[in-house]
């Protein structure tokens, strides 16, 4: 069985509007007006560019700031070193070394990732964190020029470690991803609470190996 792992709120804490009451409190007042802020600012097509490696960031940065009303050296200090920032969660980290230890002992499942990471915090995180290392193969948004949900990412990284639909399982925190895996005919698990993973893991390689 081949395992897939999205990395941001998976694998790393992600959690954009805590930074943005942090940096921008003014704009952030509230759960609400941070999560209303954050959404605005990662879901727009400005960020997308940037995760699919399209823009570089000085170009995220100003489109931004002035689309938004930001102040532009401020917006930088806070996106420029997110990469250093995304922390491993520990739970999930366990559940891939547990993994990477079953692998190496049984040969019966394979690792790989599917991340939309903009190529300046994919090389960070792959310079810091050694369990990167652990993986089979993997693919960046920011190293392909595409970007999940669209299928022809989920393709690009099936062709190049030959995935059989019905072999592949992919995690991810967000809905839309996990349809678009779905759709190509992979098993797919939403992880909407990192300390809930193992569990629906299990239960799926359970019914499926």
């Amino acid at each position: 069985m081949n395992i897939v792992f999205d990395f941001g709120a998976v694998l790393f804490t992600w959690q954009p509007a805590h930074m943005l009451a942090k940096y921008f409190p003014h704009l952030a007042s509230t759960p609400a007006a941070a999560q209303e802020l954050a959404t605005a600012i990662f879901h727009h097509e400005d960020w997308q560019d940037f995760d699919r490696g399209t823009v570089e960031l000085p170009a995220v940065v100003a489109a931004t700031a002035k689309r938004m009303a930001m102040p532009h050296d401020e917006l930088h200090a806070m996106l420029a070193p997110i990469g250093e920032r995304l922390a491993p969660i520990e739970c999930n980290i366990d559940l891939l070394s547990a993994l990477k230890e079953r692998r190496d002992r049984d040969g019966d499942i394979k690792l790989y990732y599917l991340s939309n990471m903009p190529v300046p915090y994919a090389r960070t995180l792959e310079q810091q964190h050694s369990f990167i290392n652990w993986f089979d193969g993997g693919v960046f948004s920011g190293d392909v020029k595409l970007g999940k949900p669209d299928p022809a990412i989920y393709q690009l990284l099936a062709d190049r470690h030959s995935l059989l639909p019905e072999r592949t399982v992919f995690i991810d925190d967000m809905p839309v991803n996990v349809k678009a895996a779905q759709d190509l005919g992979w098993h797919a698990i939403h992880c909407h609470d990192p300390r809930l993973l193992a569990g629906q893991l299990d239960a799926v390689l359970a019914a499926t190996l």
